[in-house]
Parts: C-alpha cells; sequence; structure tokens
C-alpha cells in the first residue's frame, strides 16, 4: 500500500512525501527505511 501511494504522489507531481511516526517505534523505522524514507528532522510537541 505504501509503495502504491508514494508511486501515486509522484504520478501526479508530489515534490514530497512526508509520514510521521514515534521515534519509539524501531520497527516501524526499519520498515519506512526500506521503502526509502530518510529521517530529515525531529518534532516537537507540548503535552497537557
Amino acid at each position: 500500500m505504501f509503495g502504491w501511494a508514494i508511486e501515486e504522489a509522484r504520478r501526479r507531481g508530489c515534490a514530497l512525501v512526508q509520514l510521521t511516526t514515534d521515534r519509539s517505534r524501531d520497527d516501524a523505522g526499519r520498515f519506512y527505511e526500506r521503502l526509502g524514507v530518510v529521517a530529515s528532522h525531529e518534532g516537537m510537541k507540548l503535552l497537557p
């Protein structure tokens, strides 16, 4: 499904595909890296 979504985005001229995941999800990080996703920045949030 991710492969299709990435290719569809490219076909439609998207210059960037971005996703958000929790850094503690090591398996997810490895999965995304296998798809070619590269970590680009670290986010911040304010919790209540």
